[in-house]
């Protein structure tokens, strides 16, 4: 007795009443006289009854039912959704009794099941025939609101909106209607929906909106979802797609950099399809085309600025105004040709300044120059190197086709792997020539349209086939070096860097199957030329022919005079290379 004593104690701690024998009997209530006067209750559990608020403590409520102990109910099913309490002392309310008897001795009570047993008639006819009913939302619980009804029920997260919510603190307060779509009557559980009343809605207003909408339509709508390629818009019972390209009229990077969930923007209908119920939609259509304008705005060699927005291998293309970019291409950035990547000179985000060259509306493209705001080099290069002027400078750098030489201007200056040599042939430049030797050359070119500037090496001299008819005339028998031989001849040199071909056909009088069986490398045959094409610089010599004009000279056969020479005779007095 003496630990069941201490435990009711404990139990009342924070309660204004205490039960005892020395305790000071009060004055009875009219509530009190009427319990005594009532015949005795048959308290039995899972049973409502009215109760007396003896006590609202701080975390539960002292409550009287006539029993002879009080029993307990949390304060927190009294609480209304703004932290006050809705009863007082002396309030009589009902209460449903779970317990008679707790391990601390007194009655479980609970005003909640109470009420839901109480409104469980109504709740149970709207669940099966989906009538709303209103409640108020007075708490955020895990998973979702608790809402008010008459009696607490849930609304899970999914079940508030349409569209899943993060923020539930927003509806704590508002009176909306809910659909009952689950309870228990056993377990006193009520789940509630809003989310099946605005679909109801929703299919209401799609139905409307389905046999009014009509492409061409300026609509107001409200940002639904954003994603990669575009945002989904909430037309009001149907969704539908704003494309990133229709967004606006200049570069957009990403949706979210104009659109926030939640915007109410206006839109126009560019495509809309019944059957598939989809609707495309314009945002910049509703708003003035920047190119209307472009042709007035920006006419050829209109000086311009703008910040540079993307960054191609091609080109940079400037922003220069709203809706309006142009392109500067690689081509047009330097007079030198010296920028070959746009990346290593000019970064997105800087403002540069540029020329209008052209303009093309129809297209949407305007393109821009940078080099014509700079002094053009082309011009002083024509002036200062006239055609046959002789130079030096440097060797910049050596490639497959030619030198490149440093004459110490903005503009290098080519030597053409052709114009080295006169005779030359089958050259390895980078045997002869290295980055930084000094050079000698004549200036043979100058294109200032096309931006090239050629030298030339074998301009120096005079070209040997210029005058090689006079030198080496048609008939002339000649004494030459074999230097190669090859299935069709042997080539031998006449002079240094000039060579002449004696076919096989021209060996011997009799039939040659394979020149080497005839002729060999270093041999040093008489030949007769018998054509030659300076043009073409091309010489065909015939050893037959040399050994029939020697046999007709010493056979007193009757023909013109042959002409004869060594290779040293032919040579006297001719500068060749050595």
């Amino acid at each position: 007795m003496v630990q069941e004593t201490e435990l009711k104690q404990k139990w009342m701690e924070g309660f204004d009443v205490v039960f005892g024998e020395d305790v000071e009997t009060k004055e009875k209530t009219e509530f009190e006289v009427a319990l005594d006067t009532t015949e005795v209750k048959d308290f039995k559990e899972g049973e409502v009854f009215k109760g007396l608020v003896v006590n609202v403590g701080q975390d539960y409520v002292l409550i009287d039912i006539g029993y002879k102990q009080e029993g307990l109910v949390p304060v927190k099913e009294f609480m209304n959704y703004d932290g006050t309490c809705k009863i007082k002392d002396g309030d009589e309310i009902e209460v449903y009794l779970e317990k008679l008897e707790s391990h601390l001795g007194n009655l479980v009570l609970s005003k909640d099941k109470a009420e839901i047993l109480k409104a469980w008639d109504k709740i149970s006819e709207a669940c099966e025939s989906g009538t709303p009913l209103q409640g108020t939302v007075i708490a955020k619980v895990k998973g979702g609101l608790s809402v008010d009804i008459g009696v607490k029920a849930f609304l899970p997260g999914s079940q508030i909106d349409l569209r899943p919510t993060r923020y539930l603190d927003k509806y704590i307060g508002k009176t909306m209607e809910f659909k009952v779509i689950k309870f228990n009557k056993k377990r006193g559980n009520i789940v509630l929906s809003r989310r099946a009343i605005l679909q109801e809605e929703r299919g209401k207003m799609r139905n409307e909106i389905l046999g009014q909408i009509q492409e061409g339509m300026i609509v107001k709508g409200i940002v639904k979802n954003i994603t990669d390629y575009g945002a989904f818009i909430d037309l009001g019972g149907i969704d539908g797609l704003l494309h990133i390209t229709d967004m606006s009229w200049g570069r957009v990077k990403h949706p979210s950099n104009l659109l926030n969930m939640g915007d109410e923007i206006e839109v126009k209908i560019l495509k809309f399809d019944a059957e598939k119920e989809r609707v495309s939609l314009g945002l910049k259509q509703v708003q003035p085309n920047p190119w209307e304008e472009a042709r007035e705005k920006y006419q050829a060699g209109t000086k311009v600025s703008g910040e540079i927005v993307s960054v191609k291998d091609y080109g940079v293309f400037i922003e220069l105004s709203d809706g309006i970019e142009g392109l500067i291409h690689v081509s047009e950035m330097s007079w030198t040709g010296k920028i070959k990547n746009p990346a290593k000179h000019f970064n997105a985000g800087e403002t540069v300044e540029a020329q209008v060259l052209d303009v093309d509306v129809e297209n949407k493209r305007i393109s821009l120059g940078l080099k014509q705001l700079q002094e053009n080099p082309w011009n002083d290069i024509e002036a200062k190197y006239p055609i046959g002027t002789k130079v030096k400078g440097k060797v910049k750098s050596v490639v497959d086709f030619g030198v490149f030489v440093d004459l110490g201007e903005e503009v290098d200056a080519l030597i053409h792997i052709s114009d080295i040599s006169w005779t030359k042939k089958n050259m390895n430049l980078t045997e002869d020539y290295a980055e930084g030797q000094e050079i000698e050359a004549m200036v043979i070119s100058v294109d200032k349209e096309n931006a090239k500037f050629c030298l030339g090496i074998k301009q120096l001299e005079e070209d040997p086939w210029k005058k090689i008819e006079e030198r080496l005339p048609v008939g002339t028998v000649i004494q030459a070096e074999v230097v190669r031989v090859t299935d069709f001849g042997a080539f031998v040199e006449l002079e240094t860097g000039i060579e002449g071909l004696i076919h096989i056909s021209e060996l011997s009088e009799d039939r040659v199957e394979k020149p080497s069986d005839v002729i060999n490398k270093g041999d040093q045959p008489k030949a007769m030329v018998i054509s030659l094409d300076k043009d073409a610089k091309k010489i065909a010599l015939s050893i037959k022919a040399a050994v029939n004009a020697a046999a007709t000279s010493t056979g007193g056969y009757t023909k013109e005079p042959v002409q004869s020479a060594t290779l040293a005779d032919k040579l006297k007095g001719f500068k060749v290379d050595e």
